[in-house]
């Protein structure tokens, strides 16, 4: 799959979104809950919301969906450590 061996926290975060936009979620949600920064500087000075009650309903989909890949057998075990 192109890891080589290696996969990272990053690569996580970065599968999470590709399947959250895929799934059609919102991408202010995906993104402020990523934890991104609006790149538009007024937007994001201006704009405070928090969207928990999309969030929570978002999380809760992508803890179901983990948790039926697993159910497949369609999960990666392994040893993992933390990184520089």
């Amino acid at each position: 799959m192109g890891y080589k061996g290696r996969l990272t926290g990053h690569g996580f975060r970065h599968t999470m979104s590709t399947i959250l936009h895929e799934q059609g979620f919102n991408s202010a949600w995906i993104e402020t809950q990523l934890a991104h920064i609006d790149k538009n500087a007024i937007r994001g000075t201006y704009n405070h919301a928090q969207y928990l009650d999309g969030r929570r309903e978002m999380m809760q989909w992508y803890a179901d969906y983990i948790g039926e890949l697993g159910k497949g057998g369609g999960v990666v075990e392994g040893t993992f450590r933390k990184t520089a």
